[in-house]
């Protein structure tokens, strides 16, 4: 369908905690902008968590390095710099959570609350590209394996699984409805899998002997890391592409729009993140000749909107059947 656009002048500016509603009448034409933030985790909550989880992977990173150096153990310090990785996707996620909370500006009239869809993505990225390090690596081992895995290997392994499990599991509960967060518990679940996968198959070579172990658990390992950073990734490139959140049913919005009792028809829907927790809607509602006042109508819909999508940012047009050739758009 062609995309039609009617002439009219909407500037919204808001802040944090505002509720705010501008009605404007041209032509017959009514623009509703309902504006009420409901941010399911703010920094108050999560930078507590963003704080003990860098401040863990950097203490284990340092003993990494100075206990690498001390006995001469490459894979100690090589494992060193892929944990960096970690600190540096949680310091995106955490930048993103922050840079979502700044005041709208001129420049940036719905402020910053993009770069959190931004930080999901680059997180999802990043480990792609850690792991596929990781199974190069595999590959190779499996044609020219290594020494067999010590204890001083698996002892540092064993604490990834700690510092790493500790961090996971304070953005578990995030995760559910925040994709950035899913980012961050994502990386670290993945990484204590990976520390645990090396525990494992230093167990299993120093009972049996077969060194080729190694490689392909760590191969298991990065298949099952792939998946479920696949599915990250998809998720935040279809918010970075203004995608409808999967939480949202495009046809139920329709729908339900439809049915509110004084609506004849309606064009123009769409729906598209403005952040990874908050959505954003627009739609020309084409209002029955000789029904109730706008106001009462503009309200209805943004009440629906609220409590049973949870859409808060709502920016609707009230139209009549004469408006919809004005609009250039045939109801």
């Amino acid at each position: 369908m062609a995309e039609h656009h009617c002439a009219h002048d909407d500037h919204d500016h808001h802040h944090h905690g505002e509720h705010a509603h501008d009605h404007h009448g041209h032509d017959h034409h009514g623009h509703e902008h309902g504006f009420h933030h409901h941010h399911v985790h703010t920094p108050a909550n999560f930078g507590m968590a963003f704080i003990i989880g860098v401040t863990l992977n950097l203490v284990y990173i340092v003993a990494e390095v100075v206990w690498g150096l001390w006995a001469h153990s490459l894979s100690l310090l090589s494992d060193a710099g892929h944990n960096l990785s970690d600190v540096l996707g949680l310091g995106g996620a955490w930048l993103a959570q922050h840079l979502a909370q700044r005041t709208p500006s001129r420049r940036f009239t719905y402020g910053l609350k993009r770069s959190t869809i931004l930080s999901a993505l680059g997180n999802a990225v990043l480990l792609l590209v850690v792991t596929g390090g990781i199974v190069w690596e595999a590959i190779l081992r499996l044609f020219h394996p290594a020494p067999v895995i010590g204890w001083t290997v698996m002892a540092v392994a064993l604490g990834g699984i700690i510092v790493n499990g500790i961090t996971a599991l304070l953005f578990m509960k995030g995760s559910k409805d925040d994709l950035n967060m899913r980012g961050a518990f994502v990386h670290m679940a993945a990484d204590a899998g990976m520390s645990f996968a090396v525990v494992i198959a230093g167990a299993l070579i120093m009972a049996t002997q077969w060194t080729i172990l190694d490689p392909i658990v760590s191969l298991v390992v990065s298949f099952l890391i792939i998946l479920s950073t696949w599915s990250l990734l998809r998720s935040s490139l279809d918010l970075a592409l203004d995608g409808v959140p999967s939480g949202i049913d495009l046809d139920a919005v329709e729908q339900a729009l439809r049915g509110i009792h004084n609506v004849e028809n309606l064009h123009h829907l769409h729906v598209w993140p403005m952040s990874t927790t908050e959505t954003a809607l627009t739609v020309h509602l084409v209002r029955k000749a000789g029904s109730v006042d706008e106001d009462v109508l503009l309200q209805q819909t943004l009440a629906l909107l609220h409590e049973r999508f949870h859409i808060d940012h709502a920016t609707i047009q009230i139209e009549t059947p004469r408006d919809t050739f004005v609009c250039g758009h045939a109801a």
